[in-house]
Formats: C-alpha cells, structure tokens, sequence
C-alpha cells in the first residue's frame, strides 16, 4: 500500500496502515488482472479492496495451498480460527491476523454485510469435503458464497448513484461470471487437488469422467469429447457476463472504468482458453500482456473523463476518501478467489 493511498483513505493508525499494505501485496502477487484493474480506482477506495481480496486470498490459501501437506482435520481448524478472528474484529476487536484487522476496518467503514463474510468462509469450508458439483444449479449454490458475495462486498466501496439494491444482483452476477472464468482457466490444478468444478451433468452429456479428465491432465493430450464440455462450460460463463454487463452503469461513475477493465480482462480470459483449443488442462491459458496494457489503457481515459465530468457537476463530487462510518450489528451466519 502506497502512503498516498492510505492517507487519502484516512487510515492513519500505524498497525492498520502495515495490515493494509500486506493485503495490497497479496493482491499484488496473486491477482495480476485484478490488481491492474484496483490501479483505476481512486486512492481512496484501493485500501479497501485491497483488504477484501487480501483476506479471500488468505482463506483461499488455508483450503488450497498445494504446498501444504495439511489434511482436511488441519485446514478446517485454520478456517475456524479464521473465523474466530474475524467474528472478533468484527465486534471491534483487533484481529489476529493482519488481513482480519484490515478486512475488520473496511466492513465498519463502509457497512459491508457481515453475512457477506460468514457465506465466504462457509463456501471455503465446503471445499473441504465437496469434490464435483451435480448440477449447474448445485455449483450456482455453492457460488452463492464463493463468488456472489465478493460481489456485493464490493459494492459499498464502488458506490451507487441510486439504490444500491438495484446493482446488487449485477454485481453477484460479476463475481459469479469471474469465478465460472477461473474454474475454466485453473480446471488442471484443481483436478490436482481432487477438485472438478465443471458440472458432471455437463460432463456426462459429452461423455466426459474424471479418469478421462486424468488422463488428459497426465499426457497432456486432448480429446473432442473435453473439448465440447469445456466449450459449454465456457458458453454458461458468457451468460453470466451477459447477464451482468448491465449492472457497470449502475455504479458510481468513477468506479465504472475499473469495473470495465476487470470485465474486458476477464472475458479476454474466456478467449485466451478457445484459442488454445480448450486444451486447459494442462496449460493454463492467460490474456497477453500486449492486450493487457490496451485495456488498461482505455481504462485510464475513461477514468479521466468520468472524474473531470464529477468536477464540472454541481452536486457530484468524487466519492469520499473515508466514506460515512455505520455501525451495524452482527448479522446471523449463514452458507472464492480472483485471479
């Protein structure tokens, strides 16, 4: 975290602002589109996203880490003591890790739904003894935690002119088109760690079973009936964006332009996976950097234009660095990753 950020974000307590900075360097490190993405936003709002992918990629890496020889028993204590720590500073505690303390400041800053961050951890518990999905309706489900609630995490901190219960639905939309994105891209690894993602009845349908999948992931070989599952896989997915699109011109206009990028990119994913035949399984397929640095650069013309267009309108100045403090309670509990 730059000192530029977390001074216009008003975070000025020393352990808050380290605790931020370590959260900016995971996203950094683990979430290149979306880090490039976050670069759009003002300064003020980057702190905050930063703590929301920060502590989702911490949990993350409690369930998926393949470097860890922890068994199942060892990871569900993790995510417990996870959870523990953030119910903590949630209440007004400091939490134990540094990601629960910047997460723990960005929900009370900006009013974020607790039930938002008990699904999440809900979902990553699951992962823990759910291997394969039926049905694209039992995957939806699961993605309700997983991918739906980033979304709508995310939401306060970009703003809404109007209603934000209007976006609401576009943006669980987004988080669930982005997840569909990476179960395509990352469908070797997670095959590795005794994952398939891809729903059986849409593998069934073109004949495909977990050894054939094995098999391709060992040899590197492919095969047409893998091919023509990933390929509808990768045809519910542009649904999903469809079905999202709508929801950018919902948000706070300077917040749209990096919404848009993190959109293009995405897609641009779906792409990079059918120019390569679908052939994911053994080569994960990535946007080129070239492409990148366009998209990016679109972006930043939009951003210019939407925050001179703020300036200039009576009665819409740029979002607050430190937004409107609200106290919530603790809301019941209830059911991840980027890039």
């Amino acid at each position: 975290m730059t000192a530029r950020e977390l001074d216009a974000a008003g975070i000025t307590d020393p352990e808050l602002r380290a605790a931020y900075t370590r959260c900016r360097e995971l996203n950094a490190r683990h979430g290149r589109t979306y880090f490039l993405a976050t670069r759009l936003l003002t300064p003020g709002q980057r702190p905050a996203v930063h703590a929301l992918y920060g502590f989702a990629r911490w949990a993350d890496d409690i369930v998926d880490s393949l470097d860890d020889t922890a068994g199942p028993d060892v990871r569900a204590a993790a995510l417990d003591r996870l959870a523990a720590d953030l119910a903590r500073g949630l209440a007004g505690g400091t939490g134990a890790e540094p990601v629960v303390r910047a997460l723990a400041d960005t929900a009370h800053r900006y009013a974020i739904d607790h039930r938002h961050l008990t699904d999440f951890l809900a979902s990553m518990r699951s992962d823990l003894t759910v291997t394969e999905y039926a049905t694209y309706a039992e995957l939806r489900g699961y993605m309700h935690g997983s991918a739906a609630v980033i979304g709508l995490q995310m939401l306060p901190v970009l703003g809404t002119p109007g209603p934000r219960e209007e976006a609401e639905p576009y943006a669980a939309e987004l988080g669930v088109a982005f997840q569909l994105t990476n179960f395509l891209r990352d469908v070797g690894e997670d095959l590795d760690r005794g994952r398939v993602y891809i729903p059986q009845d849409v593998l069934a349908a073109h004949g495909v079973h977990r050894d054939l999948l094995h098999h391709c992931r060992d040899t590197g070989t492919t095969d047409h009936r893998v091919t023509a599952a990933f390929e509808e896989f990768a045809s519910l997915t542009r649904a999903a964006y469809r079905r999202a699109a709508p929801g950018v011109a919902l948000l706070d206009p300077v917040s749209q332009p990096c919404i848009r990028t993190a959109f293009v990119l995405y897609g641009g994913i779906l792409d990079a996976v059918a120019a390569t035949g679908y052939a994911v399984l053994r080569h994960r397929a990535v946007v080129p950097r070239r492409r990148r640095a366009l998209v990016a650069a679109d972006g930043l013309i939009r951003l210019a234009a939407a925050r001179t267009a703020a300036l200039r309108t009576r009665g819409r100045p740029l979002p607050a660095a430190v937004p409107p403090v609200h106290r919530t309670a603790h809301a019941p509990a209830r059911h991840e990753e980027i890039v």
